[in-house]
């Protein structure tokens, strides 16, 4: 789902399908994609470990109140502010917008070789749902995939909805789990002790936390398998299932409507580009200034201040959609595009190699830095698993036609070995 395409590559106008795109009975060929969507694809994947490297490095405790460890002030609260401001929930959204479209650009494309496109989905989507389970619970709690594939079993049934009624769809979920957080905070009259413990862990909690994820992989499962399972169940029921639901429909109505293919008007992208980073950076920093107005309190953290970048991410990814697809226009062969379009294409291989350089990095069967390094320096860290990322991805492409995972699930999805290197 990481990396549903379309049939022909586009950087601006559509092409016609030929006789042997629809009588491929494969997936796609690596010549026919659309540029614009790989590299924002690419540019999602990269953004995301921006956010994803505290919960690889620090208290899980630390992704909702970043003031219960570590400083931050100075560089450190600089580090946090841009952080927060240009990337928390984003490039999530990004990439959510991405799947959505997946899934309309894979079942359309099936349908049009008349092939069993849900059957496939449907199967696709049940390999993801298992490696993502695998993910969560052996590597890293902060797993998306299993939403993804959860969130897909339904999505899927929308795929021929019109735009309007996608977007509306979209935004009402999108609804749900907002009004459900202000009615919590309005009506909070007394906080659920876990709840304040989960918001402000003691030091007790937070070192026995660190020790064991600077000790041995079973060390780390005491901690790793009961905060997947809540995001899994509790999170996913009260938040997750409406927000990526939302957002993938959301990605199905902007695909339709030509916005995430680049087809619309140089004015039209413009427009989005100013209006969703004015409005949205708007909002986010009321939020950030809400918090800090009243000193980090949980209520109004949690149920309220939230509200401002819940909403304000999905004008700033508009900004970002935006920007991209001028990018594409104006530099449609520039080493840029090219890096972000590799990186997009072997999506799947490069989330699931974040886990390892990241568990690798801070765990304890590794180099053990788990709550040692401060946020300036995580930035540091993400550079250099992006250095790793960006060249290996334009490398590997070079010689092969998808990414390894990429290659396993098409080849468990269709049931017979894909070709693989680019000579075959």
């Amino acid at each position: 789902m990481l990396d549903f395409l379309p049939d022909k590559i586009m950087t601006g106008e559509k092409s016609p399908v030929s006789v042997s795109d629809s009588d491929s009975p494969g997936p796609t060929d690596p010549g026919d994609r659309i540029v614009s969507l790989d590299a924002l694809r690419g540019f999602a994947l990269l953004g995301i470990l921006v956010i994803n490297v505290w919960l690889f490095a620090m208290p899980s405790a630390v992704d909702k109140n970043p003031v219960v460890f570590g400083d931050l002030t100075g560089a450190n609260y600089a580090a946090w502010f841009v952080s927060h401001v240009f990337f928390e929930v984003k490039f999530m959204t990004l990439f959510t917008v991405l799947f959505g479209a997946g899934i309309v650009l894979f079942t359309e494309s099936k349908e049009r070789k008349e092939q069993p496109a849900l059957k496939l989905h449907y199967r696709r989507t049940i390999l993801l749902l298992l490696i993502g389970l695998g993910h969560a619970y052996l590597l890293w709690y902060g797993d998306i995939l299993v939403a993804y594939a959860l969130c897909a079993l339904l999505a899927v049934l929308a795929r021929n909805w019109l735009p309007r009624t996608l977007a509306a769809v979209g935004l009402a979920l999108l609804v749900v789990p907002s009004l459900l957080y202000v009615w919590l905070g309005t009506f909070a009259h007394e906080i659920p002790a876990e709840f304040l413990t989960a918001w402000q862990p003691t030091d007790e909690m937070i070192r026995a936390e660190i020790d064991a994820y600077r000790g041995g992989w079973i060390d780390q499962m005491e901690y790793r398998v009961p905060t997947a399972l809540s995001f899994q169940t509790v999170g996913f029921a009260f938040y997750t299932f409406w927000r990526v639901t939302g957002v993938m429909l959301l990605g199905m109505a902007l695909f339709k409507m030509g916005i995430l293919s680049n087809e619309r008007s140089k004015r039209f992208y413009r427009w989005l580009l100013v209006g969703g980073a004015v409005f949205g950076l708007a909002l986010i920093l009321v939020g950030v200034w809400y918090r800090g107005y009243h000193d980090w309190a949980f209520v109004e953290s949690v149920f309220f201040a939230r509200q401002f970048n819940y909403w304000g991410s999905l004008l700033l990814a508009g900004a970002y959609i935006a920007g991209i697809m001028l990018w594409c226009r104006h530099r449609a062969d520039g080493v840029v595009t090219g890096a972000l379009a590799a990186v997009g294409r072997t999506a799947f291989s490069n989330y699931l190699l974040q886990t390892v350089l990241a568990t690798f990095i801070f765990y304890g069967h590794g180099l053990g830095l788990f709550g040692t390094l401060s946020r300036i320096e995580l930035l540091g860290v993400v550079v250099l698993i992006w250095m790793i990322q960006v060249p290996l991805s334009v490398l590997w492409l070079r010689h092969f036609r998808f990414g390894p995972i990429e290659w396993i699930w098409r080849t468990l999805t269709y049931g017979e070995r894909q070709p693989l290197f680019d000579r075959e």
